[in-house]
């Protein structure tokens, strides 16, 4: 005889929660971590590139991301600090410390396009080079550097909103204290045994009678 039960099978969690806390947690250190050294490093290359008249000569010039605006550099090292700040706090610090790597990710952008087109940098290269503080750099050209910078800024800007939107599923750095904020115990160590050599030893050296009541 067959017997019907109302109780419901157990069914097994779907993994999904867990499965897109890894990936997003993956995805947003390799977007963090590469999209800060790709804008520091397009920052430290060359520009723009122009020639200034000196003496009815023409004089190369050029000027790295650095002269031009120091703006995506620091915002690079801003993100990636946040990158690092996510693991170490919980709940609304997380959320706000993913916000300023998204917010990092957008200026470094709007920086470095705004910097595509600057010519400020090579003017003042120019004045230098021809002692005349109303100079003008002629013949100017842009890199691509600058757009290198900007696609770093993106990645940066992805990692910060992966954070947003997956933070509250990624793991914390462990601390002194448990889940609960109780702290750990501590481990106790057990009473010597007087009647050990080593302990013997010990008291003797002490100038105490280890035989004695």
């Amino acid at each position: 005889m067959e017997y019907v039960t109302a109780v419901p099978h157990p069914r097994s969690e779907a993994p999904g929660p867990a499965r897109s806390g890894r990936r997003s947690l993956a995805l947003a250190l390799l977007f963090g971590a590469l999209g800060a050294v790709v804008a520091l490093l397009a920052s430290r290359q060359g520009w723009s590139e122009g020639t200034a008249t000196v003496a009815g000569g023409d004089f190369p010039l050029s000027a790295k991301g650095g002269d031009v605006t120091g703006v995506p550099a620091s915002l690079a090292i801003v993100g990636l600090a946040a990158l690092v700040a996510v693991f170490a706090v919980r709940r609304a610090g997380r959320f706000l410390v993913a916000g300023l790597l998204a917010l990092s990710g957008a200026g470094t952008v709007v920086s470095a396009l705004l910097g595509a087109s600057d010519t400020s940098a090579l003017d003042e290269k120019a004045a230098q080079a021809s002692g005349d503080s109303g100079a003008t750099v002629d013949a100017m050209t842009h890199t691509a550097w600058p757009y290198v910078a900007a696609a770093g800024g993106v990645l940066l800007l992805l990692a910060g909103l992966l954070a947003l939107r997956y933070g509250r599923l990624w793991p914390a750095m462990s601390g002194r204290y448990e889940r609960d904020g109780t702290p750990r115990p501590r481990k106790t160590r057990a009473p010597a045994d007087p009647d050990r050599p080593e302990e013997i030893w010990k008291a003797l050296d002490r100038g105490e009678d280890p035989t004695g009541a």
